[in-house]
C-alpha cells in the first residue's frame, strides 16, 4: 500500500447511508449504494464477512435466508454458490436477481461515484481474525491511492486488532450497542478513533463522557429527524440511516 493513500481522519460527514440507502433497496447491495448516492450521500456504511472459499463479500447476517433465496450458513458457501442466490427478490421485485457483491466490486463502485465508506468487519462467530484479514488484503490490493480511505468498525474487537496492525493507515471505530464500562480501554487497545453506539440506550452524559476523552460519537439507526436533530445538537458526530435524503 502507497503511502500517498489519503487518511479518512477528519472526512466522516454528518450523514452516512446505512448498508447503502436500505430504506430504499436491498440492504449491502450495488442498488442500494447507487441509491444511497442518487439520495445526496457522501458517505455509506456496509457489512463485510467472508465466504466458505475465503472471499469478502457485503453481507450482514450469518444465514442465507432473510435477505437471499438461499438456504443455509453463509460461511458454508463459495463465493460462487452465493453469486448465483437473489439477493433482490426478497425486497421487491424490482431488484430481482440482484446479486450479492464482492467488496471488489463495491470499492470498484465507490470509486466510480466518488463515496467514502465505513466499512463494518461483521465476521461469523469463530471467524473473527480471519474475516479482518481478508477485508485487510482486499482494501490494501484494491482501494485507489486518490480515494480517501474507509473508516473500519466492528463490535469484534478481534477484528479491530487485526485492522489496527494490518491496516494502521485506516481509522477504526467501535462499534458497541450499549456503551460499556470498559470502551475507552478497548478503543485504547485498538487504537479507535471513535465510537460508534446504537441510538437507542444512548445519553447525553454518555456522549459527553466519550466527547471529552477525545472520541467522536457516532450513532445508528437513526432514521426519524427528531432523533437526528436530538443527537446532534447533543455532539453526535454523525448518524448512520437508512433513509439519508431525509436529513
Amino acid at each position: 500500500m502507497s503511502a500517498a493513500l489519503s487518511s479518512n481522519r477528519g472526512a466522516v460527514p454528518s450523514i452516512i447511508g446505512h448498508r447503502g440507502a436500505c430504506g430504499h433497496a436491498p440492504e449491502n447491495t450495488l442498488s442500494s449504494i447507487c441509491k444511497a448516492h442518487d439520495l445526496g450521500a457522501t458517505w455509506i456504511e456496509f457489512d463485510v464477512k467472508i465466504t466458505a472459499d475465503g472471499e469478502a463479500i457485503l453481507f450482514h447476517d450469518n444465514t442465507l435466508e432473510r435477505t437471499t433465496d438461499g438456504v443455509g450458513n453463509v460461511a458454508d458457501f463459495s463465493l460462487a454458490d452465493i453469486r448465483e442466490l437473489d439477493a433482490g427478490s426478497w425486497y421487491s421485485e424490482t431488484f430481482a436477481g440482484e446479486p450479492v457483491p464482492t467488496l471488489v466490486d463495491a470499492i470498484r463502485l465507490l470509486s466510480d461515484l466518488s463515496l467514502g465508506a465505513n466499512v463494518e468487519i461483521k465476521p461469523v462467530e469463530g471467524l473473527e481474525i480471519e474475516t479482518a484479514e481478508v477485508v485487510c488484503r482486499v482494501i490494501t490490493d484494491h482501494w485507489p491511492q486518490d480515494k480517501t480511505l474507509p473508516l473500519m468498525s466492528s463490535f469484534k474487537d478481534a477484528c479491530l486488532t487485526v485492522a489496527r496492525d494490518q491496516l494502521p493507515e485506516c481509522d477504526r471505530a467501535l462499534l458497541v450497542l450499549e456503551v460499556p464500562d470498559d470502551w475507552r480501554a478497548r478503543a485504547v487497545k485498538s487504537d479507535c478513533s471513535a465510537v460508534h453506539v446504537w441510538f437507542e440506550p444512548l445519553t447525553q452524559d454518555q456522549v459527553l463522557i466519550i466527547m471529552e476523552a477525545g472520541y467522536p460519537v457516532r450513532s445508528f439507526t437513526v432514521n426519524e429527524p427528531d432523533t437526528a436533530k436530538r443527537l446532534l445538537d447533543w455532539g453526535v458526530e454523525s448518524i448512520i440511516t437508512n433513509f439519508p435524503e431525509r436529513f
